[in-house]
């Protein structure tokens, strides 16, 4: 049986580091892992007004979601936060009240930047948000991704042993998660 999971990738740029991040933890995936990127660039700017009038955008954003058995969020950090196109997409997500998508979600978070706190900050405030809106994280193992370009191929293959490690042990556990998680809460 495999997992269908939607990643977000926290930033708009086609160039993001954590592009490239996302493309290097599906090469090191386990193989019953199906992956589908959740896009998120063409959200209009949340508004409580068009709660009961969704635009087309956040109505694909939702149903996304909700195809997915679980959720893999790749964010940098921008100003010690969370990029606003990310919160804005989970704010789509998450109404109208009562429609919370991220409900009893599997969730996993990690990021890359330059920094050597890796997106700590970032994700911290992700887990935050995530929490309010019932997900299911995984609380361990955190990876804060110091990104170093030497360490990948162009197509994303990690070229680095420790690093390849750190990520493939933490897609492991992040399957392990996900498969735990649906045991006891099933997504239909």
């Amino acid at each position: 049986m495999a997992y269908q999971v939607g990643y977000i990738i926290g930033s708009l740029s086609s160039e993001s580091i954590n592009r490239t991040l996302s493309n290097a933890l599906i090469s090191v995936a386990p193989d019953d892992l199906e992956f589908t990127e959740i896009p998120i660039g063409d959200l209009p700017l949340y508004n409580r007004d068009l709660d009961s009038d969704f635009p087309a955008e956040a109505t694909a954003l939702k149903e996304a979601i909700a195809a997915s058995q679980a959720v893999l969020f790749i964010t940098p950090e921008y100003n010690r936060s969370i990029p606003g196109a990310l919160k804005n997409a989970i704010d789509w997500a998450s109404r109208p009240y009562g429609e919370n998508a991220f409900d009893h979600v599997p969730a996993g978070v990690i990021g890359a930047s330059p920094g050597g706190i890796g997106t700590a900050v970032a994700q911290q405030d992700l887990r935050s948000i995530l929490s309010f809106c019932n997900a299911r994280q995984m609380t361990a193992p955190e990876a804060y991704i110091q990104f170093d370009p030497h360490a990948y191929d162009e197509d994303g293959t990690v070229t680095d042993d420790e690093l390849r490690k750190i990520l493939t042990d933490f897609m492991q556990e992040f399957r392990d998660h996900v498969e735990r998680v649906l045991t006891v809460l099933p997504r239909t």
